[in-house]
């Protein structure tokens, strides 16, 4: 109560000298005071387009500036989440993942968009791809809007396939693209034959490797929340990414997620890559890549299931404890609107118009034609995976590559730090499984009926 007391008087002094300061702003003439926005984001390649092009909506909005943060997506999440859910307001604006959105929002740290959106007629929120605004919205109330939304998809190197003599189907089998990357790893033609996400990390390794667990068959819970982790069927699925790794990977793969398999592809390292779609835009980005128009791309692997890509946005919220949010409010708008991807593609190239948000984006003739590629195939998968069932069995949750609960973070990380362990040859996969077994039931435990 006293810790209450001193900081209702310490916010009591701040609204006070607030007020006089504005007096006197307005005493001068009413001119607005400068505000500074602080954006914290991912160090992706299209968060590093919007900070380019930030000016633009600076000398559209005279007094606001805006500063970003990058970082890692592991620190990301680190900082974003204990500033949000600490009140600090460190943080005017927010990159959060469909993972957090929904729980964020239902815990009162979100401001609630929908006000905002409704405000401005040219935003057309209706034209944001249905499953990617679903998953950011609770009880009708919208608390982000996606920045870019991805599923995952096989991307390879056709000249390396064809120099191996093996071919990929549009829907392939794990099994088949097993035996293409050890065809290309034998022959010598690439250091690897693909190269798969080793990182720990709930948002790293398992990103990719919970899909491959749901279509050999395995589930990180049944419906009564009992865990799966050391079932047959993940102990099956996750032998088999080691093993792919081991025979046709890249070398040290622990040390290995996105930005780094991207780079490896990129340079011509590797033959194959099974990651976020959104890599597309950037493999073939003819000024960066190596490997622009060499490319082909297919859906996610599959074994068991009729598809197995995920479902993820990058999305922008305006966290409740921002002391700028109207001003935060409209950068969110512009960098999520129509006109903003008119001027990356018109600035930057069309190729890296961020994908996977807006239904309008694949009807804009530029588009098409630039990222006839990849485009088609993304939305594509995008609308073919199911969040509510993406394995074989039923799940109490909805989501892909994530389990919709709070302390899924922590599992997730843990669990992947062993199976790491494992990739390294530090513990086998049983180990590693049988202590994931006993994390994830705790968490289980806590939403029994």
């Amino acid at each position: 109560m006293l810790l209450t007391k001193k900081r209702a008087l310490a916010l009591s002094a701040i609204l006070a000298t607030s007020a006089l300061a504005l007096t006197g702003c307005s005493g001068a003439g009413g001119a607005k005071q400068d505000v500074t926005l602080t954006l914290a984001t991912v160090s992706n390649p299209q968060m590093k387009d919007m900070e380019e092009l930030k000016g633009q909506f600076e000398a559209d909005n005279p007094g606001i500036k805006v500063n970003f943060v990058q970082m890692e997506e592991g620190d990301l999440r680190a900082a974003v989440t204990a500033d949000v859910a600490s009140g600090a307001g460190q943080y005017d604006i927010v990159t959060v993942g469909a993972y957090e959105v929904p729980q964020w929002g239902a815990n009162g740290w979100l401001q609630d968009l929908t006000p905002a959106l409704k405000a401005d007629a040219t935003y057309d929120v209706e034209d944001i791809l249905p499953p990617v605004r679903a998953a950011l919205s609770v009880d009708g109330k919208q608390y982000a809007v996606p920045f870019y939304g991805e599923s995952s998809i096989l991307m390879y190197n056709k000249e390396m396939l064809a120099a191996a003599g093996v071919t990929i189907s549009n829907n392939p089998t794990w099994q088949e693209v097993a035996a293409a990357a050890q065809a290309v790893k034998d022959q010598g033609i690439a250091d690897s034959g693909i190269c798969l996400r080793g990182k720990p990390g709930w948002g790293d390794l398992f990103a990719p490797l919970t899909t491959v667990v749901q279509t050999f068959g395995g589930s990180w819970y049944d419906m009564n929340w009992d865990a799966q982790v050391n079932s047959p069927e993940f102990t099956e699925a996750v032998t088999f990414y080691k093993d792919l790794l081991a025979s046709a990977g890249q070398a040290d793969p622990v040390s290995y997620s996105f930005t780094e398999c991207l780079n490896l592809l990129q340079e011509g390292k590797t033959a194959m890559w099974y990651d976020a779609s959104v890599a597309a835009s950037i493999l073939e980005d003819a000024k960066t890549s190596k490997v622009a128009g060499k490319m082909g791309y297919a859906h996610a692997p599959t074994y068991k299931t009729a598809e197995s890509g995920w479902l993820w946005s990058w999305n922008l919220a305006v966290p409740e404890s921002s002391k700028n949010k109207e001003a935060a409010d409209k950068f969110v708008l512009w960098a999520t609107s129509k006109d903003y991807q008119q001027l990356v593609g018109k600035t930057l190239g069309w190729t890296r118009v961020p994908p996977g948000a807006r239904i309008s984006t694949y009807e804009i003739p530029e588009y098409k034609e630039a990222a006839a590629a990849f485009a088609p195939i993304t939305l594509e998968v995008m609308s073919a995976v199911n969040p509510s069932q993406p394995g074989v069995n039923p799940q109490p949750w909805v989501g892909i590559q994530y389990v919709t609960i709070p302390e899924f973070q922590d599992v997730g990380n843990q669990v992947a730090q062993l199976v790491a362990d494992a990739i390294a040859g530090r513990i086998s996969v049983e180990e590693a499984l049988n202590k994931g077994q006993e994390i994830a039931q705790k968490a289980g435990d806590a939403h029994k009926k």
